[in-house]
């Protein structure tokens, strides 16, 4: 996956270190910092 700096990013799920599947979808308009280890 490509992503131009300055676009949005694309919604995509992952799991968090729960399990639980997250998605982008519910933080449209808001500033994110997403950290990948």
């Amino acid at each position: 996956m490509t992503v131009e700096t300055g676009l949005p990013a694309p919604d995509f799920l992952l799991p968090d270190d729960q399990g639980a599947m997250l998605s982008l979808k519910p933080f449209r308009g808001t500033p994110v910092i997403l950290y990948f280890f």
